[in-house]
């Protein structure tokens, strides 16, 4: 078994986190709210620290998974962070989604000091990280990833390497921008079944055995019909997302209007008062229109 570090645990490292320590690794946490921190070990067992350079000491394995590009930077680098406790040949997994610019300059910092990175963004929600059923599209050295996907593969239904460093966070990409499309016709065709007098139950219940079949329909449209949206991803994640999706596609002359569409929808949304509602609260800004 190996010794491993965690950064960050929000609703989806603390989960992650669990299942490395009950496969039998040895894994020291690092909260910036110390109180999680505590909480996980009293929960889990394992060990927390007061920063991320004391929990990477010695380990084999870092895993991370925060908030954004300046968050990664502040636990990954400087005096305390986990790069600065690492020893060499020791491998840094970065689960958050972030922009590629960060992941190239981290992976850079990285490899001066010796040390493996892989980008390796997930995929699943709440309930996959919880489930241990996560998707990991990952990115980096074939060796650092060789070492990296045993212990992936705790907490993931699937792991692979597409290709060299910031292509895990470029296919991530490709993922949000498939999520934001599909919410919105789903969010469309709720609207439309209600607003035509149909039991949106029932209509639900036959196509999605058809071509318009989705993982969102399967699984939100109950609480969708419902108006509940504290069920997964938070709008405010996913508009953070959708930039970096737009600023990349600017920077490589690709065109996604739907997905600039809908970024333009999410915003409405927050203006409503639901950044912390979940991606599917698309529906509640139809809602209000008519």
């Amino acid at each position: 078994m190996a010794k491993l570090a965690f950064l960050g645990l929000g609703v989806m490292g603390y989960p992650m986190a669990g299942h490395l320590q009950a496969a039998g690794h040895a894994v020291c946490v690092y909260n910036r709210t110390a109180a999680k921190a505590d909480a996980w070990v009293a929960q889990h067992g394992g060990r927390m620290a007061p920063t991320p350079r004391q929990a990477a000491e010695g380990a084999d394995f870092v895993m991370s998974c925060v908030g954004n590009d300046d968050d990664l930077r502040s636990v990954c680098l400087g005096t305390d962070g986990a790069f600065a406790g690492m020893q060499a040949g020791a491998v840094f997994v970065d689960h958050t989604t972030v922009s590629s610019k960060v992941t190239q300059e981290l992976y850079t910092a990285a490899g001066a000091l010796d040390l493996g990175f892989v980008d390796a963004p997930i995929s699943g929600g709440q309930a996959g990280a919880e489930n241990g059923q996560l998707s990991i599209m990952c990115g980096g050295d074939e060796d650092a990833y060789a070492k990296a996907e045993a212990i992936m593969t705790t907490y993931a239904k699937l792991c692979r390497r597409i290709g060299a460093s910031g292509a895990g966070q470029t296919t991530k990409m490709c993922n949000q921008i498939a999520i934001a499309g599909l919410v919105q016709g789903l969010s469309e065709a709720l609207h439309f079944a209600e607003k035509a007098g149909l039991d949106g139950r029932a209509v639900v219940e036959v196509i999605s055995q058809g071509a318009a079949g989705s993982w969102q329909m399967a699984n939100r449209y109950e609480t969708m019909l419902d108006d509940q949206f504290e069920h997964g991803f938070a709008v405010d994640w996913m508009r953070k997302d959708l930039a970096i999706c737009l600023e990349t596609a600017n920077e490589t002359g690709a065109a996604l209007p739907v997905t600039a569409l809908v970024d333009h929808y999410y915003k409405d949304v927050q203006n409503m008062g639901g950044g912390r509602w979940d991606t599917s609260s698309l529906i509640k800004r139809l809602r209000k229109l008519g």
